[in-house]
């Protein structure tokens, strides 16, 4: 257990940032979460402190900055007296914008910010949360699995706003590395996120499983991702962090790859008094829905494509044992439910 070292940990109030908060400060780490807005430095404080071995010394531990993705205000500052850094903060819409741009500069841009401050304060050592879309838009061999040597072609039919944000961010930021060799980069590639989230300001991210709990849909599209719990997200961040060998190093976090109509079979059996669809969706049908709904319209060009991913590397370099997706997908749909009694 490393202690007394202190962390910059961007995005302090995102569904993963503030497990791996609680997951730092547990660990006796010191944490310096940034935020957009201070007025949300309560809600990330109440959402750990009844989780915390020892909530007394939250006060010592942890405490926040100001900082914006888009901006350079206060990020030399923030850099002060930290050891290193995880960089979780990116643009994670529901549904894509019309203009691209609105979550891919912010997503480079801001990546780029954060190495370049943290690179002027002689902070060498950088985890940055990517997702497992800059891997995964691309043709595979029939049965062969995608790895970290992946990466998603942006000319791909799948890809899209979203994708691209975190395809480019991520590139950008082992470009940078590659220019300045003193940084020691490890990227974080999760699938779609589950688990029990710390609070119920979980946003977008448990959002295909709340819309399942809530009947939004009478059917169920045929899409799929690999999916992974937060708890393992925030361990191989952590983990990542300590290990010498994940320098320089991407690490897909999936348990594995999971259909929607799996997903919601699962959730109809534990929940049989929940009107929960389970039926598949008629592709005619998506395409009207998608007339008038832009999470469908984003979904489409996914739809019955099934995947496998390898997380060898991650169970032999960091020691993960994943949370299997059903486990996952159950913790999510209690925690919904609890919200939305």
């Amino acid at each position: 257990m490393m202690t007394s070292k202190t962390v910059l940990l961007t995005g302090i109030s995102g569904f993963i940032a503030k497990r791996i908060a609680l997951d730092l400060l547990n660990r006796g780490y010191s944490v310096v979460g940034s935020l957009r807005s201070l007025h949300r430095a309560d809600e990330v404080k109440s959402a750990l402190k009844g989780k915390l071995t020892d909530p007394t010394n939250i006060e010592k531990q942890l405490r926040f900055v100001k900082l914006d993705l888009n901006s350079d205000d206060g990020w030399n500052d923030a850099m002060s007296g930290i050891d290193s850094l995880i960089h979780t903060a990116s643009p994670f819409p529901i549904a894509q914008p019309k203009n691209e741009d609105e979550l891919v500069r912010p997503a480079v841009q801001g990546t780029l910010r954060a190495l370049r401050s943290a690179q002027r304060a002689g902070v060498t050592r950088v985890v940055l949360t990517s997702s497992i879309v800059a891997i995964m838009n691309k043709d595979k061999p029939e049965g062969a699995p995608l790895t970290e040597e992946d990466w998603t072609d942006l000319s791909y039919p799948t890809v899209n706003a979203y994708d691209k944000s975190k395809t480019l961010a991520e590139k950008a930021a082992w470009d940078f590395v590659e220019k300045h060799p003193e940084m020691k980069l490890t990227t974080i590639n999760p699938g779609l996120v589950a688990g029990t989230p710390m609070d119920e300001h979980y946003g977008s991210s448990l959002s295909v499983i709340e819309r399942f709990w809530v009947g939004k849909d009478p059917f169920v599209p045929n899409i799929g991702l690999p999916l992974v719990d937060i708890s393992d997200v925030s361990e191989m961040h952590i983990t990542a962090l300590e290990k010498p060998e994940a320098v320089n190093q991407r690490y897909i976090a999936a348990d594995r790859f999971v259909m929607l109509p799996e997903l919601a079979k699962i959730l109809a059996k534990a929940y049989p008094n929940q009107k929960i669809p389970t039926k598949i969706a008629p592709k005619f049908l998506l395409r009207l829905i998608a007339l008038f709904d832009a999470e469908v319209k984003a979904a489409l060009p996914r739809l019955n494509i099934e995947m496998a991913t390898s997380s060898a590397k991650a169970s032999r370099d960091l020691g993960i044992e994943f949370i299997s997706a059903k486990e996952s997908i159950l913790a999510a749909a209690a925690s919904i439910a609890a919200v939305n009694k």
